[in-house]
């Protein structure tokens, strides 16, 4: 089990549902894993998946994934909905599910990578508030479950306020504020032009992603600011971007030439080292909440607040 921090107490009788909006487990031991680390951590936990019943590459039919998701937010007695994992099929559901009901029912929806879409959608449709957060696989799963991302999760649904310290250099020097938004890259990108994009203006948007060559990342940081957003907003935070791969046809052009060139031609300034993305060690961010950053060459300061939490829905 791996130990919380003592500042953290998750209130007893705290339910949890596990729902797959996308992919099924490539191990199904870390379904196991993960919800004895839940239990262990004194939660209750409902799961809507089941193994057996994997669709193709999902984890149910596309009608079988969005009805799990209304089953979660309609239980009374459940107060957090983690997905199971990302990999691809949120953007499959997207049209069938009842964001009004969803956001009425007072969950605290977590995951990331494919998951943000979810976020957005809720954002866009009405307002509420989601968590870039852990999931059940790779995370409450994994085989040495990581003790930072554990305890910033649990922080963040329990208590108002979080402070993200970062030690980065070579960043801007700049103080700003406004709602924190964002996920990983190709999904934000995928939904502009659709019913589920959120149209945030002075926003602080934070951005991931995996396994995108740098001149893709660029090329949909472009895409964001042809489409105008970026230059609503107020900054941008990158968390990692990892597991590409360079060729020689590169010829230098690697991560940092494609940042230097974004930091010039793109609006809104760029910030990095967010500790978010497809890493074990990674914060939680609540999507919606509100941001006041500070920034100079040594590092940023990020203080989140004005987001529902673990106790407030209880």
């Amino acid at each position: 089990m791996t130990d919380l921090a003592p500042d953290i107490h998750i209130p007893a009788g705290t339910c949890v549902a596990i729902v797959a909006p996308g992919g099924y487990a490539p191990d199904e031991a870390a379904v196991g894993r993960g919800i004895a680390l839940l239990e262990a951590q004194g939660c209750k936990v409902k799961s809507y998946y089941d193994h057996a019943a994997r669709h193709q590459r999902f984890g149910a039919t596309d009608a079988g994934r969005a009805a799990h998701i209304q089953e979660a937010a309609a239980d009374p007695e459940v107060q957090i909905v983690i997905a199971l994992r990302g990999s691809y099929g949120m953007s499959r559901i997207l049209p069938v599910l009842n964001y009004r009901a969803l956001a009425a029912s007072g969950k605290l929806f977590v995951g990331y990578s494919d998951i943000t879409a979810l976020h957005l959608a809720l954002l866009t449709q009405t307002r509420a508030a989601g968590f870039a957060g852990p999931m059940l696989c790779g995370d409450f799963g994994a085989e040495t479950p990581s003790a930072m991302t554990m305890n910033s999760f649990w922080r963040t649904v329990t208590q108002p306020t979080q402070t993200i310290r970062v030690a980065e250099t070579g960043n801007p020097t700049l103080k700003t504020s406004g709602m924190l938004w964002g996920g990983n890259l190709a999904m934000i990108v995928h939904l502009l032009g659709t019913p589920y994009f959120p149209e945030v203006d002075g926003g602080i948007l934070f951005v991931e992603d995996v396994n995108e060559h740098p001149y893709r990342v660029e090329r949909m940081l472009l895409q964001l600011e042809h489409a105008g957003v970026l230059g609503r907003q107020r900054a941008v935070l990158l968390g990692d971007f990892s597991n590409y791969r360079l060729s020689d046809y590169d010829n230098g052009y690697n991560f940092e030439q494609m940042l230097a060139y974004a930091r010039q031609h793109l609006s809104a300034p760029l910030l990095t080292g967010l500790p978010f993305g497809h890493i074990p060690d990674r914060v939680t961010l609540p999507v919606g909440a509100h941001a006041d950053l500070q920034s100079d060459d040594k590092g940023f300061v990020l203080e989140l607040s004005g987001y529902p939490t673990l106790r407030a829905s209880l």
